[in-house]
C-alpha cells in the first residue's frame, strides 16, 4: 500500500504544494521548537533616578518606603527633604553665629540659642511669621499643583517642576549641564542631611547642659 501511494501520480502535485506552504509555516513558527524571545523586565531606578545616592551608604531605604511609592510621591518626599535640609543648614549656622555674634536688640539676647526665643521682642516674631509665610506661599505657587484646577493631583508637584528648583539663583551658580546640575543637587542634599543631624544634636546638647555649643569646643 505504501509503495502504491508513493508511485501515485498525485505525489508531484503534493510535493509542489508543500514547497509553497512550507515557507509560510516556517514564517508562522508553527514548528519552531524554541520558545519566543521575551523582553527582560525593566527594573526602575532607585528613587526614579533622582539625585541623592552616594557610594556610602548607597541606595539607603531601610524601611522600603520608596519600593511601592509612585514617582509623584517620591518627588514630594524629595521636596520635603530639600526644604528641611535648607532649614537645617540655616539652623546649624545660626547656632554657631548668633551665640557669639548678636548685635541685634542692643545685645540683650544672650546665652545658648535654645533660650533666645523668650528674649526676642514680639514685633520680631510677627515679622518672622510674615517672612516664613511669604516664602512658603511662593514655594507652593512655583512647584505644587493647584487643587482648584486639578483635584485629582492634590498634594502633588507639577510635572515640569524639579524638586527644590524654585528659580532662586541670584549669583547664577546653577549649571546648565544636566550632569553638573545633578552633582550640585547631590552636594546640597548631603550638606542638608548633615545639617539636620547637626541641628538636632545642638538642640539636644543645649537642652541637657544649657551651655552654648562653642563653649564645648573651648571658645
Amino acid at each position: 500500500v505504501v509503495v502504491s501511494r508513493l508511485d501515485s501520480p498525485r505525489l508531484p502535485h503534493i510535493s509542489q504544494t508543500m514547497l509553497y506552504i512550507a515557507p509560510a509555516i516556517a514564517a508562522l513558527g508553527l514548528f519552531n521548537s524554541k520558545p519566543p524571545a521575551t523582553k527582560a523586565p525593566v527594573t526602575p531606578q532607585f528613587a526614579y533616578g533622582l539625585p541623592g545616592v552616594t557610594s556610602f551608604p548607597g541606595e539607603f531605604d531601610p524601611l522600603g518606603l520608596s519600593k511601592d511609592a509612585s514617582e509623584e510621591q517620591v518627588k514630594v518626599w524629595r521636596e520635603a527633604e530639600l526644604t528641611h535640609g535648607r532649614v537645617g543648614m540655616l539652623a546649624a549656622a545660626g547656632f554657631l553665629v548668633q551665640e557669639s555674634f548678636h548685635p541685634l536688640f542692643d545685645g540683650s539676647v544672650t546665652g545658648p540659642a535654645i533660650e533666645h526665643i523668650p528674649q526676642i521682642p514680639e514685633f520680631f516674631w510677627f515679622a518672622l511669621t510674615l517672612a516664613i509665610g511669604a516664602s512658603e506661599a511662593y514655594r507652593v505657587q512655583v512647584g505644587w499643583e493647584d487643587p482648584k484646577t486639578s483635584v485629582d493631583k492634590y498634594g502633588t508637584l507639577k510635572a515640569d517642576y524639579t524638586p527644590g528648583d524654585l528659580g532662586f539663583d541670584p549669583l547664577g551658580l546653577k549649571p546648565e549641564d544636566p550632569e553638573e546640575f545633578a552633582a550640585m543637587q547631590l552636594k546640597e542634599l548631603n550638606n542638608g542631611r548633615l545639617a539636620m543631624i547637626a541641628a538636632a544634636g545642638f538642640l539636644a546638647q543645649e537642652s541637657i547642659d544649657h551651655k552654648p555649643i562653642l563653649e564645648h569646643l573651648g571658645f
